[in-house]
């Protein structure tokens, strides 16, 4: 049995970049669209904010968040519910060999960077900012 190839820790190569976006565009026109037929997806707004691939680019991992931030669970347990036919609508508008397993996390980015804007807004840390 041959030995798995793991990323070197370089970063995800062009091919990998490539294939996330052609996955996170039709993921996200299919979910616009509403071309899933279950009636809870149906009525969430859903932003698919970034897919990364994993280096075979068997597995597509799909960073969402629902509009407003809110009813994050319930998104997921939607898209994990309908991941078949979510990934058999996607590959269909895809020109790939192989179809990838899609995965559905919550995107934290936004979180992130209000984190980092109340870090900065610190009175403490504007000072020292203010002082170089």
């Amino acid at each position: 049995m041959a030995k798995p190839r793991y990323n070197d820790g370089s970063g995800p190569t062009q091919r990998q970049l490539r294939v996330a976006e052609l996955v996170r565009r039709r993921l996200s026109d299919v979910l616009n669209q509403g071309d899933i037929h279950d009636p809870d997806l149906g009525r969430m707004s859903i932003t698919v904010g970034e897919v990364r691939c994993s280096t075979d680019l068997k597995v597509a991992t799909a960073y969402i968040l629902p509009l407003g931030g809110g009813d994050r669970e319930a998104a997921l347990l939607a898209l994990r519910k309908n991941r078949s036919e979510i990934r058999r609508v996607v590959a269909k508008g895809l020109s790939l060999k192989f179809a990838p397993e899609i995965r559905f996390e919550i995107d934290e980015t936004f979180d992130r960077l209000d984190d980092t804007r109340r870090i900065f807004a610190d009175d403490n840390v504007r000072r020292d900012l203010d002082s170089d």
